[in-house]
């Protein structure tokens, strides 16, 4: 298992920020990865330039949308 798959499946059940190409940045509770890094988020919701957040409830983000996963 790479570190990557270990950080992730640390990481499952729990709050997480994602910074994706062109700017954006999703928080919510990962619930789900596969190799890609395509993940599945609940609770999500966009955290925009201002500080103010809109929900997106489930989504999935292709794994090629993202930069960075922190904890949230």
């Amino acid at each position: 298992m790479s570190s990557s798959q270990e950080f992730l499946q640390g990481m499952m059940g729990q709050p997480v920020l994602i910074k994706l190409k062109g700017g954006r940045e999703i928080r919510g509770i990962l619930k789900s990865y596969d190799l890609h890094m395509n993940l599945i988020l609940q609770e999500a919701e966009e955290v925009q330039k201002d500080g103010n957040t809109r929900k997106l409830g489930t989504l999935i983000i292709r794994g090629d949308n993202v930069i960075m996963i922190s904890p949230a």
